[in-house]
């Protein structure tokens, strides 16, 4: 890093991917505790590669400066390669500025996350320019999206997989050439569908065999429906769509096709915002449900789960082999759908925004902190005015 660089941070406030310390003190143990934390903090936070300043104050930004003897970088790395778990790429500069040295820690963007602290197990997060621990939704989608868990496969215990539709499973291996599995509970665990509990001695369904083959995978995962919220003249109203993820799909799209059918909308782009959602979405997430708003001034679809940080909006739009969050459900869905409506390469973002060239903006926008990804539409009064 150069002083223009170190210069350039500076007029920017603590965020997830940068925090300013007047001083660490690395001889004491508590020193040692509070650099680790804040490293993994920053290496576990979405988004590219993060700054530790080190000999600035946090408020007003004014340049203190450090004894360079102070920081020495191999013990810095020392003590960073025998607490982090897996250890966490950083590198330690010292830089002049206004006749003062400033020590900067780069933490590298880390494709193994989520990173702990071995002494207590613990993970920790950025939230804004807080440090604090990592929720338990938060670690699960760090450990599936580095590719460690897969969140479909994970059984729901207590539930059978009599809470699964025999006819869809048989329309499934029919598709996939494997024919009929006639209560072949273990090729149905082969295939991610249930999962056998050597403890118990019991199958039980999958998330992603409820999501694709249950009667009412709401009844057990509550957050999976779709929330829809729409007009009656000046009423809002909000109507709650549950069942397995491809009768969610067609009967929204067939309550919004009756709802537009006085305008002169296109279904179509809006069929393929909600099933990206319902593909894409972060099923750890348990705090909300895919919701989709109708109104006046905009047509808004978001759901849990924000863009990787390996990926971005841009990137996602031109890739034809896109980083997918939910990989086994997602080719699920394209043997199950008749429609082919996840046949699209990417995330169908492109063929989004072209549907709406020549009579509205369209929008994209990734929540990381939120956890959340929105796509904003024209309102439903503005095609055709």
């Amino acid at each position: 890093m150069d002083l223009q660089k170190l210069k350039s941070l500076l007029k920017q406030g603590e965020g997830p991917k940068l925090d300013y310390k007047e001083k660490i003190d690395i001889s004491l143990e508590s020193g040692k505790k509070e650099l680790v934390k804040d490293v993994i903090a920053i290496a576990n936070s979405q988004g590219g590669r993060g700054h530790l300043v080190i000999g600035v104050r946090d408020k007003t930004k004014e340049i203190i400066g450090i004894d360079p003897s102070s920081i020495n970088e191999e013990r810095i790395q020392q003590i960073i390669s025998n607490r982090c778990d897996p250890p966490i790429n950083i590198r330690v500069e010292y830089i002049d500025v206004d006749s003062k040295t400033v020590g900067v820690i780069t933490i590298f963007r880390s494709q193994r996350k989520p990173h702990q602290m071995r002494q207590t197990g613990a993970f920790y997060i950025r939230r804004g320019s807080t440090t604090d621990f990592a929720r338990r939704d938060e670690i699960a989608s760090m450990l599936q999206n580095g590719g460690i868990i897969n969140n479909e496969q994970i059984p729901i215990y207590n539930i059978g997989s009599d809470a699964l539709n025999d006819d869809l499973i048989k329309k499934y291996l029919k598709r996939t050439n494997i024919g009929d599995f006639e209560g072949d509970n273990i090729l149905l665990n082969n295939l991610g569908i249930i999962h056998y509990d050597k403890d118990s001695e019991q199958f039980y369904a999958t998330i992603g065999g409820l999501l694709v083959f249950g009667y009412n995978p709401q009844m057990y995962l509550p957050h999976t429906g779709i929330n829809l919220i729409y007009f009656e003249g000046k009423k809002k109203i909000s109507k709650y769509f549950s069942g397995n993820l491809l009768s969610l799909l067609d009967n929204l799209t067939i309550f919004i096709k009756e709802y537009l059918k006085e305008t002169k909308y296109p279904l179509e782009p809006i069929e393929e915002a909600i099933a990206n959602a319902i593909a894409h979405r972060d099923y750890f997430d348990t705090s909300r449900e895919i919701l989709v708003y109708i109104g006046d001034d905009k047509i808004e679809i978001s759901n849990p789960g924000s863009i990787s940080t390996r990926d971005t909006i841009t990137n996602i739009s031109k890739e034809k082999n896109p980083f997918r969050r939910n990989n086994w459900l997602y080719h699920v869905l394209l043997v199950m759908d008749d429609k082919k409506r996840f046949m699209k390469s990417g995330l169908g973002i492109q063929k989004i925004k072209d549907a709406f060239n020549k009579t509205g903006k369209v929008r994209f926008s990734n929540f990381r902190k939120n956890n959340l990804f929105k796509i904003v539409l024209p309102g439903k009064n503005s095609i055709g005015e």
